[in-house]
């Protein structure tokens, strides 16, 4: 058959489309540690991650968690800094190491067939981690200078003030680093977070690439070898003191011709019912460049380059924020059309050519997702790390399909009161 290039191809919307995650593999090493790895590549890369109970949530010291983070990999007892960093350039390889609210993740990036030579190395890093005094010390340096450059921007002292309006300034997710908690940073604080969130008894380790039983042989020689204890981690409680003033103004710079704003009220995490179809609603009302918050403040009033809102679920909770920079003259009338566009969304359903618009953006994106495998890789990881199963995955593309504009009016309804919202302002 000859393909006629005057006619074009038909166009399909992303709703149409069936949507499957690719299947993980599951197993444990020689000595119990988990293993997820999953062979989705056509390129000889590969990431891995190790993922620890060792975010903000466990610190007994504020600015612990991502002080240990950002100098695991600055010295061992065999090698310094500059020889681990000198290795990792040899190989062409990455070593990332970020600590969130909830978790520490180790992650590389390399080409396979250098695993051989990298995988002990981050061994070492993550069983014989020194912190040396004159590493601790530049942290401190470079950190508390940084902080003080940072503490001048509006948009910086807004987002560390908003989340500790909404949890309390004494909760993970709402405490933030201040001059005398860097200042205090020690080098044994540092070992004794290591010591007892590093373990690797607390670790699961995920794969991804062009990889397959060669590599998991690889993993298991390096990590599957050394006898682990089962982990005696428990997590703390932690109660949310939501700030009794609902309205704030912050005049961080006398001479600051910009306002960041930012408007949010606390929202459960994954395991709600209402996360799903909120991921849609957030979706039309600020989570993409076509939503109603940009087309309205940005578009049509001109009071900003931009404006989104955004879900930050976390372990033990979840909030949800609208932020943006504007001039500090239309800050108040960039506030006003916020909670303008939250009414009508509360007041009239959605036209069906919108949602429709919405879902195909929002489903397209997730399509692009599963095209490879790192980003499949983090799915599978998000799941997992909420204790989800890939049904979890297929309910949420089910709503994301079939929620209807009277549902999100309802959801509106029920999450966009004003009065439950905390506003801040930061000039």
């Amino acid at each position: 058959m000859t393909l006629d290039r005057k006619i074009s191809p038909a166009i399909h919307d992303a709703v149409e489309f069936e949507y499957k995650l690719p299947a993980i593999q599951q197993e444990k090493l020689d000595n119990g540690l988990p293993l997820y790895w999953l062979d989705a590549g056509v390129q000889d890369v590969v990431q891995i991650d190790w993922v620890f109970t060792a975010g903000l949530w466990y610190e007994q010291k504020p600015s612990v968690a991502q002080a240990a983070a950002a100098l695991l990999k600055n010295g061992t007892s065999s090698h310094t800094a500059e020889q681990i960093h000198e290795a990792l350039e040899f190989y062409g390889a990455q070593l990332k190491i970020n600590a969130s609210n909830d978790y520490a993740s180790i992650t590389l990036y390399s080409l396979t067939k250098h695993l051989p030579e990298l995988l002990p190395m981050v061994y070492e890093i993550i069983t014989d981690a020194t912190f040396p005094e004159s590493e601790v010390e530049i942290h401190r340096h470079n950190t508390l200078q940084k902080l003080l450059v940072n503490l001048r921007q509006c948009e910086f002292v807004a987002n560390q003030q908003i989340d500790a309006m909404l949890y309390g300034p004494d909760h993970p997710y709402g405490r933030y680093s201040r001059k005398e908690h860097i200042e205090a940073l020690t080098r044994e604080d540092l070992l004794a977070f290591y010591h007892a969130h590093y373990n690797l008894s607390n670790a699961r380790i995920f794969m991804a690439g062009k990889v397959g039983a060669k590599e998991v042989k690889c993993i298991n020689d390096v990590f599957g070898k050394v006898p682990i204890t089962a982990s005696t981690l428990t997590r703390g409680t932690y109660g949310i003191e939501t700030s009794a003033e609902t309205i704030a103004r912050i005049n961080n710079d006398p001479n600051g011709v910009q306002g960041a704003i930012r408007i949010g009220r606390l929202f459960p995490n994954r395991h709600h019912p209402d996360y799903a179809p909120m991921v849609v609603l957030n979706t039309m009302f600020g989570g993409y460049f076509g939503s109603r918050l940009m087309s309205n403040i940005r578009e049509e009033k001109g009071y900003t380059y931009g404006i989104y809102s955004s879900l930050s679920p976390e372990v033990s909770g979840g909030s949800f924020i609208i932020h943006t920079e504007t001039g500090r003259d239309v800050v108040e009338p960039a506030i006003k059309e916020v909670y303008h566009e939250m009414e009508l969304l509360c007041n009239e359903p959605a036209a069906d050519d919108e949602l429709l618009l919405v879902k195909n953006y929002l489903l397209g994106g997730l399509l692009a997702d599963l095209d490879g495998p790192f980003s499949i890789l983090q799915r599978w990881r998000t799941l997992i790390l909420n204790g989800f199963t890939e049904d979890h995955f297929n309910r949420n593309i089910n709503i994301y399909k079939t929620v209807t504009a009277k549902e999100l009016q309802l959801l509106a309804q029920k999450y966009f009161a004003r009065a439950d919202f905390h506003e801040l302002v930061v000039i």
